[in-house]
């Protein structure tokens, strides 16, 4: 009987895989690093759609870490119902053996270290030993295996939920706030669709409303572009990089809203919202738009809430649909499963990470003054007083073990409440808000430790952007002994403001 063999080379050691567990063999695709994973874990690729756990077969053996160049390093393929990609170092062949040839005792293999072997052949004119891997046995030995569903979201999004007096949840609803003539507006969660750059050129309309400012493709579909500024009335300002486009809902369409930068995302209680003054609802200029004003951090802090209903005159609106492609609404599934889930994204060094947006309580800038807390973990910077509300500031560079951020100035603090604990945790920048369907969200590959997969419980693959959003469950942003001593410290806090 004849077999065929890849052979592929870690350090000077010469291995074989069966060609029937090969699928193909790629150059080291780039990942999307996995935080707390395994070492042997590198991290997730996108593979034509397919969400890929990248591994390292130097990590799994032990072997010390080497200078090969990429040019020369390669990822295999693996077959199987979950497809993985093992990085080797070079591949070298492919050798037709006789079966016969095979040694598959053990012993007469001379199997080292964490290596575990099916057997070994004599192959090429110098007659080189090929160790044959048997990869099935190291990824078992060298990831714990699981299975996960989708649960852990609903959880999670369950545990972020505030409680009021008597144990009632208390409705509060999220706001999108941004920047437009040096003041702050907002819109309502459930209207913005997502958070994009200014594209860098639009295409003018003829004959349009001097607010709209053009059209754009976003997910190939056309969007038309206005100046909130023009909307509300303020006169045309300067450009500059921090111009961000609020999309909007707009019935079956979407709009694109430009303010002069995005600011943060609000968990506002409806007791402190006021609606406006009647003789300003009256009005026909910018404040007709706004519904009401969210007052703030004890009223220092007055955020005009926007009426999405209100945004566009019926003229503008026809004008605009004349020259937009319509899109038909999304169909629910038959059974009615369908279900849009909502996240805050940000940026820790190359990768994105996904937080259930019913987990945030608000997105800040860094404050200046984070007082320190002696004895305690290298991963609590601090704790800072939020508008009488001491709250413990977690480093999450340093909870992942990650360097210190050079360029501070795009940092941002993000509020996030689980059921147990309210903290603030500071990231390089916050990207977007993203939507997903549940059925969208795939869980991570089985390739991690149980510390990890309770930590990322989703990944959301935006093959087209070539993005991949790990989602993070808040509640294990912290392991158990750090929850513990944050409910140590929140005591403590507590019974001192007392």
């Amino acid at each position: 009987m004849i077999d065929r063999f890849l052979t592929f080379r870690v350090d000077s050691q010469l291995y074989a895989l069966r060609s029937d567990e090969v699928t193909e063999v790629i150059r080291i695709p780039v990942v999307a690093k996995v935080p707390q994973s395994p070492i042997s874990l590198l991290g997730l690729a996108n593979l034509r759609g397919t969400v890929l756990p990248v591994v390292g077969l130097r990590e799994m053996l032990g072997k010390p870490a080497t200078t090969v160049a990429l040019s020369s390093a390669r990822a295999i393929v693996l077959d199987g119902g979950a497809p993985a990609a093992l990085v080797v170092d070079s591949v070298s062949t492919v050798e037709t053996v006789d079966s016969a040839q095979v040694e598959a005792n053990q012993k007469n293999v001379g199997a080292a270290g964490a290596e575990k072997l099916l057997g070994a052949f004599a192959c090429g004119p110098d007659r080189e030993v090929a160790k044959i891997l048997d990869v099935k046995g190291l990824l078992q030995a060298a990831f714990s295996q699981r299975t996960r569903g989708n649960a852990a979201i609903s959880r999670a999004r369950a545990e972020a939920q505030p409680k009021a007096d008597g144990g009632a949840v208390k409705k509060m609803e999220m706001l999108v706030t941004f920047e437009v003539a040096g003041q702050e507006f907002a819109l309502p969660l459930d209207s913005v669709r997502e958070i994009l750059p200014l594209p860098s050129s639009l295409t003018t309309l003829t004959r349009s409303e001097a607010v709209v400012l053009g059209i754009t493709s976003v997910r190939n579909a056309l969007m038309p572009v206005l100046s909130l500024r023009g909307l509300l009335g303020f006169g045309a300002a300067t450009a500059h990089d921090r111009e961000k486009v609020i999309v909007m809902k707009f019935g079956n369409e979407q709009v694109g809203l430009v303010a002069d930068q995005a600011r943060s995302v609000v968990s506002a209680d409806p007791d402190l919202m006021d609606p406006i003054p009647p003789i300003l609802a009256a009005r026909t200029g910018g404040e007709s738009r706004i519904r009401s004003v969210y007052r703030g951090e004890s009223g220092r802090r007055l955020i005009s809430i926007l009426s999405p209903d209100q945004m566009f005159r019926e003229d503008v609106m026809q004008k605009l649909s004349h020259h937009q492609s319509v899109q038909p609404p999304t169909a629910a599934a038959a059974d009615g499963s369908r279900e849009e889930l909502i996240f805050l994204v940000f940026r820790l060094g190359d990768d994105e990470f996904g937080l259930p947006i019913d987990a945030v309580v608000e997105v800040a800038q860094v404050p200046a003054q984070i007082t320190h807390v002696p004895k305690t973990p290298k991963f609590l910077e601090g704790v800072v007083n939020l508008r009488g509300e001491v709250l413990p500031v977690v480093d999450q560079r340093r909870r992942f073990d990650m360097p210190k951020l050079e360029k501070a100035e795009t940092r941002r603090l993000v509020i996030v409440k689980t059921e147990r604990h309210r903290a603030g945790i500071i990231v390089d920048s916050v990207s977007d808000v993203l939507r997903a369907d549940r059925a969208d969200i795939a869980p991570p590959p089985d390739l991690t430790d149980e510390k990890t997969a309770r930590l990322v419980h989703g990944v959301i693959n935006l093959e087209k952007a070539d993005r991949i959003v790990l989602l993070l469950n808040p509640t294990e942003l912290l392991t158990r002994a750090e929850q513990g001593l944050l409910d140590t410290f929140q005591a403590q806090s507590k019974k001192a403001n007392a």
